[in-house]
């Protein structure tokens, strides 16, 4: 009896905004490199995770690893994007100034 051996296509695909994702998911490749880089098994992150298939976790994680330089380049640019991000929007909305016109409001609602 022969065995056939066949090539999976690896369960990654990037999405229209460039972020890789896992399976049919909304799962990142971002996330489950991070969960897996923190100790949890394929079988731990599926379970975190339930949307995903462990076969697409198993074949991620190996992609992950035959690809590590790569994946981790991949990653610091989406920290990077997420800090510009992060710093525009603080830049327009002022967490401290509306913190404190939701307190003001609070404070003359209260006084009526």
């Amino acid at each position: 009896m022969n065995l056939a051996i066949l090539a999976k296509p690896i369960p990654l695909e990037t999405n229209a905004d460039g972020v890789v994702l896992v399976g049919k998911t909304r799962v990142t490749l971002d996330t489950v490199v991070a969960t897996f880089n923190q100790g949890a098994t394929a079988e731990e992150i599926v379970f975190r995770y339930p949307s995903l298939k462990l076969a697409d976790v198993y074949a991620t994680i190996a992609f992950y690893l035959d690809h590590q330089q790569e994946v981790e380049t991949y990653l610091q640019q989406r920290q990077q994007q997420a800090q510009a991000v992060r710093q525009m929007n603080q830049s327009k909305f002022d967490p401290q100034g509306l913190r404190d016109r939701l307190l003001a409001r609070k404070a003359s609602r209260s006084a009526c």
